[in-house]
């Protein structure tokens, strides 16, 4: 079956207890167990990870394009937490091996602080959900599934 990665970076572990007010009060538990219903309503399997270590997540994404390469993966839903604003060796990975990517971020970063307006990722992403809560997550498995199908991957 064709899977899906959903990749998460740093701080993410701390979701529904870290800045409740800013990220909510849901847990990555829970986003991974709405995201694994979902895709399986889509026919997909789900790759669901975090990682607080830009290596490992370089090492996932690279392993992912291999995967879409092999038509074994439609690509990644990509939160980067705060790489976003300063990993130009991710950006680079992603570009690296072509992988179809939709960042998604829980806050709408554009109205917090002016440090976090500017992504490395988003020039390489096909999309870009801000600001929905974890609803961006589901928002961005959608769109990366329907960006395949009218490309014929699925």
């Amino acid at each position: 079956m064709t899977s899906l990665l959903v990749l998460n970076g740093p701080n993410l572990n701390l979701l529904g207890t870290r800045k409740p007010e800013v990220y909510g009060s849901t847990s990555l538990d829970d986003v991974r167990e709405s995201c694994r219903r979902q895709a399986e309503e889509l026919g997909l399997d789900l790759d669901f990870r975090q990682s607080n270590h830009e290596g490992e997540l370089i090492d996932r994404i690279h392993a992912c394009g291999q995967e879409v390469r092999a038509g074994l993966s439609i690509g990644a839903v990509y939160n980067p937490g705060g790489h976003t604003h300063t990993s130009i060796a991710l950006r680079d990975a992603i570009e690296g091996v072509e992988l179809p990517v939709i960042e998604v971020h829980i806050s709408n970063v554009h109205a917090r602080e002016e440090f976090r307006h500017h992504s490395y990722i988003s020039p390489v992403a096909r999309g870009v959900v801000v600001g929905f809560g974890v609803l961006g997550y589901r928002l961005a498995v959608t769109g990366l599934y329907e960006l395949a199908r009218q490309e014929g991957r699925l």
